[in-house]
């Protein structure tokens, strides 16, 4: 998924690698919050169960997201 944020970001200048990693933060919170909600309300598991799982999905995400825009950053201070 984030390979599809990134393409865009580098393909249209205007939004930038930064730009299509912020946004791509965003959705990927929102889908493993609403994965989390699921457990949560269908499942019967509680909140401090379910937080684990979602830090095990969005924190990697989130490092590698946060890697490709500081490598682009330096990328780009070398043109």
């Amino acid at each position: 998924m984030f390979s599809a944020f990134l393409a865009v970001g580098r393909l249209v200048h205007r939004i930038g690698v930064r730009r299509a990693a912020e946004d791509f933060l965003l959705v990927w919170l929102a889908l493993t919050v609403g994965n989390m909600a699921v457990g949560v309300i269908d499942e019967g598991y509680g909140v401090v169960e379910e937080i684990p799982y979602l830090l095990i999905n969005f924190v990697p995400a989130a490092l590698v997201a946060t890697l490709a825009w500081v490598l682009d950053s330096r990328a780009a201070k070398g043109r």
